[in-house]
């Protein structure tokens, strides 16, 4: 074991997930601490929209820790007002949207679940509806809203009048009553494996909410923000929900988090609710408006569609893959046999990271500025371990 790894082994809780220390990055490369380069192609986990140290984000940041960086909640910023109503823009949630800011995905979605208690307890109603294969946090709230065991189990009970509904129709509307309060859905379910929902799925979930009174809240955490070649991917499904959910690609890189309300669903939050003291920092909130509004100036989400499709493309032909999923860049690449663990080891060791959610699923969220190089340095990359893996397969596991 290296001394870094002693060192993590040693002050770090024991949770996982440490495959190298890195020390520093440019565009969409990384450098370990032994100076070994690698293509990031995972992006901090759908987070670096603009890749490492891009001169917008790093003039943000400096200006604004020069300037002014916590006020608390008690207090608002000029960076704070103008983030919110970009958000409000960016979402058409027309004038009666509102924004809260907050420092995670996860906060999100905590503050996401009590706006569907407030809005359930006008009626007494309490149940909320999430889907097979979510992912919505790691905190009590988030977590009792995630159906995973591994995850959910060791820290059971969880928050009661949750329920699972299967990804079809037919379920969704078997699971509809009125006791249901909201409904909680990923449009593109990241930690599952890129899995898109069925067609009609979203739209069916919109009629079925108004129906029974009930919140379409969509967790975006992932999707938002451009990821999907879209603001956010609600957007594809020509609906509006009640709320949407968001963090990751939001700061560039920075903590930051916010939840989106629409129309009566403004409305449910009062003084007293809900706070946060470092939610929507000055800091956050102004490297938030630098990042999004880069992105909107330079175009990006044109080359987040075209390099999408490019990449879908592209690794058809490559061994061992069988398809792809996703949006935008957004993507999640099947394989024949469940070797995706040894795929994002072999693609370690060769200088790419790229991410195995489930044993058959290699996720890939690189930077919206990719261009032909990254594109091709990936291509590469990845096919050489791809073929790295198939070659230690026996011909009855290598598909024909």
């Amino acid at each position: 074991m290296s001394d870094w790894q002693n060192d993590a082994s040693r002050d770090l809780m024991g949770l996982g997930g440490r495959l190298a220390l890195l020390t520093r990055g440019e565009g969409s490369h990384v450098w370990d601490a032994d100076g070994t380069r690698y293509l990031d192609f995972l992006g901090g986990i759908a987070v670096n929209c603009l890749g490492h140290a891009h001169p917008v984000f790093v003039e943000a940041v400096s200006e604004q820790a020069a300037t002014l960086t916590h006020i608390s909640n008690y207090f608002a910023s000029p960076a704070q007002l103008e983030l919110a109503a970009r958000l409000k823009r960016l979402a058409g949630t027309g004038e009666q949207g509102r924004v809260f800011l907050a420092n995670s995905g996860t906060e999100a979605n905590e503050m996401a679940f009590k706006l569907a208690r407030l809005h359930g307890n006008k009626s007494g109603r309490s149940t909320v509806l999430v889907l097979e294969g979510a992912f919505h946090g790691r905190t009590m709230g988030a977590l009792s809203l995630t159906p995973k065991a591994i995850y959910r189990d060791p820290f059971q009970p969880a928050v009661p009048d949750v329920r699972t509904v299967a990804h079809s129709i037919e379920s969704l509307e078997a699971s509809f009553d009125d006791s249901v309060a909201a409904i909680f859905i990923e449009p593109i379910q990241g930690e599952a494996g890129v899995i898109e929902l069925p067609e009609g799925f979203l739209q069916r979930a919109r009629e079925l909410a108004t129906q029974h009174d009930a919140l379409l809240i969509l967790d975006e955490v992932q999707t938002g923000s451009g990821r999907t070649g879209v603001w956010f991917a609600f957007q594809r499904f020509g609906i509006t929900p009640d709320a949407i959910t968001l963090a990751k690609s939001i700061g560039g890189g920075f903590p930051l988090g916010a939840m989106i309300t629409f129309g009566a669903a403004s409305d449910l939050f009062y003084p007293g609710t809900h706070n946060s003291t470092f939610g929507g920092n000055p800091l956050a909130s102004a490297v938030a408006n630098a990042v999004l509004g880069h992105i909107e100036d330079e175009d990006l989400l044109a080359n987040v569609n075209a390099r999408g499709a490019e990449l879908r493309t592209a690794v058809e032909g490559l061994p061992l893959v069988t398809g792809t999923r996703g949006a935008g860049l957004l993507i999640g690449i099947t394989l024949s046999q469940p070797v995706a663990a040894a795929v994002r080891e072999a693609a370690q060791e060769r200088g790419l990271i790229v991410n195995a959610p489930t044993e058959d699923t290699i996720r890939i969220a690189p930077a919206y500025t990719i261009g032909d190089a990254e594109v091709a340095e990936f291509l590469d990359l990845f096919g050489q371990a791809l073929g790295a893996v198939a070659s230690t397969l026996t011909p009855t596991e290598t598909p024909a």
